[in-house]
């Protein structure tokens, strides 16, 4: 589920001008695709990989927990990518817009403040110059949060749990989070870890979850087509609810996956789906730019090819790279590169028995 979940959203950070706004109808049926795939269906991503990272942080209790060894390691395994990918990014945004090129389609970074360039590198209050890392960002967060968060849902499960889905889904501030579900769905992974709870219980309902899910999904793209950009209070809240319930839909859609030939094979290799995570934006950036540059229509086209050419470059890209270069590759992936199963951006080692479990 992990690089499926991670390819999803690589379509919701396709780039587009206002000109080219989904919710302007310009593009009739295709407008409604954009708003359902990017800012409905593949909306699920960022909750679901949080609830996958809280589970497994916690999947072996509190008994045996380490907020020290968990720093130490998550320091490797997401604070260094974070700054590499990060890092390499705004060196390379910088001395773009140095030489005239990129203006308006990343933030000015030529004579920002330190302020400013402190949040371009290390989103202290923003987001970063590579903008999905923000969820790398958040989940450090969670990590130094996490003895914390542990206890509170061990402790009072429903309070916590409720406290948060406030949160996440009400217009109160975001507070130290860029994103507020990722708290939420840190905790709800934590909550099934802890309380040991049979999450297989699902399965025999998948199908039924699933369609649910997917068909919320839809009426929510209908709502926020019909209602956006400026969604109505209840419609940004439901868009926060069905990102949310995407957690249960994606455990079933698992279910359903991981027997077959084809769910067996995605089960395999995380340093893959942490590479293209990583590193699709700056390259949806690039085809953006070169659109532009060779006359910018049709915008449909763009859509649908460059989401497909990124994954194929970059799937390309991290196969070189494991040939070529197996230490740095490993590195940039937070030593996920030799990795021959499934593992979430947050998990540890875990034993044989666990992996059929993981590679869901």
């Amino acid at each position: 589920m992990r690089i499926l979940l991670i390819a999803g959203i690589v379509f919701v950070h396709i780039p587009y001008d206002p000109q080219r706004s989904p919710y302007l109808g310009t593009y009739g049926v295709v407008d409604w695709i954009r708003v359902y795939l990017g800012d409905s269906l593949f909306r699920i991503g960022v909750p679901c990989l949080s609830a996958i990272s809280g589970y497994l942080l916690f999947r072996r209790g509190l008994t045996g927990f380490s907020h020290a060894k968990v720093l130490e390691t998550k320091a490797k395994t997401v604070l260094l990518p974070f700054l590499l990918w990060n890092g390499a990014f705004l060196v390379a945004v910088y001395l773009a817009q140095t030489n005239g090129v990129g203006h308006g389609y990343l933030p000015g970074v030529v004579g920002a403040t330190p302020r400013e360039m402190a949040s371009h590198a290390l989103a202290l209050e923003a987001w970063p110059v590579n903008l999905p890392l923000y969820f790398l960002r958040d989940l450090l967060l969670c990590l130094a949060l996490s003895p914390l968060i542990g206890h509170l849902v061990m402790r009072y499960p429903r309070a916590t749990l409720l406290l948060f889905l406030a949160y996440a889904v009400l217009p109160v501030p975001n507070g130290i989070f860029l994103k507020k579900s990722i708290l939420l769905g840190f905790s709800i992974g934590a909550c099934v870890a802890l309380h040991q709870l049979d999450v297989k219980r699902l399965d025999a309902h998948a199908r039924p979850i699933v369609l649910t899910i997917g068909l919320a999904s839809l009426l929510l793209a209908v709502s926020l087509y019909a209602t956006g950009p400026e969604f109505p209070l209840w419609v940004d809240m439901l868009r926060g609810l069905v990102a949310i319930s995407g957690i249960a839909g994606a455990w079933a859609l698992s279910s359903l996956l991981i027997r077959t030939r084809l769910g067996r094979r995605l089960g395999n290799g995380s340093g893959l789906s942490f590479w293209i995570f990583c590193a699709h934006y700056p390259l949806l950036v690039v085809l953006w730019m070169a659109w532009n540059r060779a006359g910018g229509e049709p915008y449909p086209l763009f859509y649908f090819v460059a989401p497909v050419l990124t994954l194929c470059v970059l799937v390309a890209t991290h196969a070189l790279m494991k040939q070529l270069a197996p230490r740095a590759l490993a590195i940039l992936t937070g030593d996920r590169a030799g990795s021959t199963r499934m593992r979430p951006l947050a998990a540890d080692d875990a034993s044989p028995r666990e992996l059929s479990s993981q590679q869901r």
